[in-house]
């Protein structure tokens, strides 16, 4: 029974899907019929039909990205073509009771096919021009052997097939700039799979950062998804980078540091089962990738948690439902004696697109007192 039900709720979402790319299709058709630009519809609804399976195909066909970038880019479209197609015909019926209504086509249709063209351009710029974001905390712990600490974070690069070398080069060059004393790295390093960071040597880039105090990270969601765990530690340790697992290290007599597996992975402990036999007598701080947990981290003694994962919705107006979610799903929060980051990431998941949130580095700059 719970087969049938699987298998009828997967046919339903792929009717509906379908019905979907048809309708955009067609409003996509009927404004290029407008210019007379469709002499083979054959042509027309074969590349709409392969860029709505991209993403698909690509998970089949990973050795050909080209499949992975029609996907991503479709995916923006299709949000975005579900957004303004409906304003776009309640528009067009208003408008051709005022003029002919070939015309109220063209002009509608310009119109509408131009804003989607804003929103793909400058969602491009936004995801591949990172700014650095500051954050200046006190943290009322004096016995650490540092009066000050300067922490460059970064989160969610996804690098791999679209956050590839050049947007790995900016990481490198922004963050050095910094020079930070630590680099913290609050999961999704990667994008799925480890395999095309490895082919295209982008560990040979990210092994240029620098910080005399280490650089370590956490697990993703998506380093699960991934299935290849273990090679990308294995990666990881050679330049250099430390993924902690449910550990905690002291870094120069001045932190506890945490690093947490991620929440996809049910059988990472409990906060309490992780500060068990802590002093609390420097100051704590925890990357998690899921920004889940405030609440019990303020309660548990927690100095100072790191997050990623929401992407800040990544393309608004998804940033609605990201809010709804978490009770930070971007920014900093001061809850009691916590101080807490989430971070908007520095690549992306599927498109390339940053639509109301940008691609950031973040500088936290701490003062212990």
């Amino acid at each position: 029974m719970k087969k049938i039900k699987f298998a009828f709720t997967i046919l339903l979402v792929f009717l509906i899907y379908n019905l979907l790319v048809y309708y955009i299709g067609w409003n996509g058709y009927v404004w290029l019929k407008s210019f007379q630009l469709t002499p083979y519809p054959a042509f027309y609804i074969g590349a709409i039909i392969l860029f709505s399976y991209a993403y698909f195909i690509s998970h089949f066909l990973k050795s050909i990205t080209i499949f992975k970038i029609m996907g991503a880019y479709w995916l923006a479209i299709f949000e975005y073509g579900l957004i303004l197609f409906p304003l776009a015909n309640i528009s067009w019926f208003i408008l051709k009771m005022l003029m002919d209504p070939m015309d109220a086509t063209i002009i509608i249709g310009t119109i509408t096919a131009s804003l989607l063209l804003f929103l793909l351009v400058f969602g491009t710029y936004n995801a591949y021009s990172p700014i650095i974001r500051t954050y200046k905390l006190t943290v009322e712990k004096k016995q650490a052997k540092r009066d000050t600490l300067r922490i460059a974070m970064a989160s969610d690069m996804h690098f791999g097939t679209l956050s590839g070398k050049s947007h790995l080069n900016r990481l490198v060059t922004q963050i050095n700039s910094l020079q930070p004393d630590l680099i913290l790295l609050p999961g999704d390093i990667i994008d799925d799979d480890p395999i095309p960071f490895m082919k295209k040597k982008m560990g040979e880039q990210l092994k240029q950062l620098h910080a005399p105090l280490g650089i370590y990270g956490v697990l993703g969601n998506h380093e699960y998804y991934g299935k290849m765990i273990p090679t990308f530690i294995k990666e990881m340790n050679r330049i250099g980078i430390h993924i902690l697992m449910d550990e905690k290290i002291t870094i120069d007599e001045t932190i506890r540091l945490i690093g947490r597996k991620d929440k996809t992975d049910k059988d990472r402990l409990s906060i309490p089962a992780l500060l068990e036999n802590e002093s609390n007598r420097l100051p704590i701080i925890m990357m998690d990738h899921q920004p889940d947990e405030l609440e019990a981290a303020m309660n548990d003694g927690i100095d100072v948690i790191l997050s990623g994962h929401t992407h800040r919705g990544q393309m608004a107006p998804n940033h609605l439902i990201t809010r709804r979610v978490f009770e930070l799903d971007w920014g900093y929060k001061q809850k009691k004696q916590l101080h807490a980051i989430v971070s908007s990431g520095f690549g992306f998941w599927g498109p390339p697109i940053r639509i109301g949130s940008r691609s950031e580095i973040v500088s936290i700059e701490i003062k212990f007192t």
